[in-house]
């Protein structure tokens, strides 16, 4: 990066604009792959968590990563949420990302970190749906329909030509309708037909590719719910049952000790009681072998082997996957001209 007294601020209007020229699905592949060669540094996410008076529960997460390699990166995410900020009209999550010169660790960049905290979950999802779904899975079942399920849903029309289908389920049932009407005028004519589910497993019934996008800490999601050879990347916390996820055939995860080391997490837990295995280790009677994403794009662990097995994804989602994206929302923003320059 170039040497400046100048700090660039994006807005989430110039961030938005700067990715319409970034291919995230690169980004985040690159993210991963570095990650799996040990050229990555990730220390332990910083969580701050309470529950305001005014309502809600209420949580702080600041997550630094450094991707090395060529050309060499280093960041900072600060993202945080209230689950009753929805019902003040306000997004549930909200936060900066700052990018930082990696000679001198000056910070260089801040820039809103929503849009780029939902694009890069997305995009690993759809990497994932792309390297692991069964072929000619036409349908995707998203529960929960908030700014995470909006980008996923966009970026599975964009990258996903033979999905033909996707389905929605919300509790709010008025929240559901308008996410189809909004996906549904985005795509036009020629993309897939969106459909709101009465409940979540109607929504999931027969989908070749599930991808959770709520907020809940209580699993929903059986195995018997789930068609043969389905997909499930389980961006939330733990929609999944214990006995769907040990059903599994195999078990992806982006990062084994941020996994493990979560208290929220059903794998955590069950890696922490010595039922499901770290990856390369045989794994316990029972339980899935778990590889890592890492080892998946860059050939070091099978990917699909049946039409009819169940796979699952349990991203914990990295800061290095924001960092990679932002460096080059960066890049565009520096070419383009947008973001306003403050003075230190």
């Amino acid at each position: 990066m170039t040497h400046t007294n100048q700090l660039l601020y994006l807005t989430a209007a110039d961030v938005r604009r700067a990715c319409e020229e970034i291919d995230p699905l690169a980004c985040v592949r690159e993210a991963l792959v570095r990650h799996g060669e040990g050229r990555t540094t990730l220390p332990a996410e910083c969580y701050l968590g309470w529950s305001p008076e005014t309502g809600g529960e209420a949580r702080s997460i600041a997550m630094s990563g450094l991707v090395g390699g060529e050309p060499p990166m280093v960041g900072t995410k600060l993202i945080n949420a209230n689950t009753a900020n929805p019902g003040r009209g306000l997004p549930r999550a909200s936060g900066l990302t700052v990018l930082h010169d990696v000679a001198t660790a000056r910070p260089v960049c801040v820039m809103d970190a929503a849009h780029v905290s939902a694009l890069r979950t997305a995009a690993v999802s759809v990497l994932c749906a792309l390297r692991l779904a069964r072929p000619g899975s036409s349908a995707v079942a998203f529960v929960g329909t908030g700014a995470i399920a909006r980008t996923h849903a966009r970026l599975v029309a964009a990258r996903m030509p033979e999905v033909t289908e996707i389905r929605v389920h919300d509790l709010d049932k008025e929240r559901a309708a308008g996410f189809r009407d909004d996906l549904a005028a985005g795509f036009g004519p020629g993309g897939p037909r969106v459909v709101v589910a009465g409940d979540a497993r109607a929504a999931v019934a027969g989908a070749g590719v599930v991808i959770p996008c709520t907020t809940t800490r209580v699993p929903y999601i059986e195995r018997s719910w789930l068609a043969p050879g389905a997909l499930v990347v389980n961006v939330s916390l733990d929609d999944v049952t214990e006995d769907a996820l040990l059903a599994a055939a195999r078990v992806y995860v982006d990062d084994w000790s941020l996994v493990v080391d979560d208290p929220h997490r059903l794998l955590g837990r069950l890696a922490r009681a010595g039922r499901v295995g770290p990856p390369g280790a045989q794994a316990p009677p029972g339980a899935p072998p778990v590889h890592t994403l890492g080892e998946l794009f860059t050939g070091g662990c099978p990917e699909r082997l049946s039409d009819d097995e169940l796979l699952v994804v349990n991203p914990f989602g990295l800061a290095i996957e924001d960092v990679v994206i932002a460096h080059r929302v960066y890049r565009v923003a520096l070419q383009r001209g947008l973001g306003t320059p403050l003075p230190r």
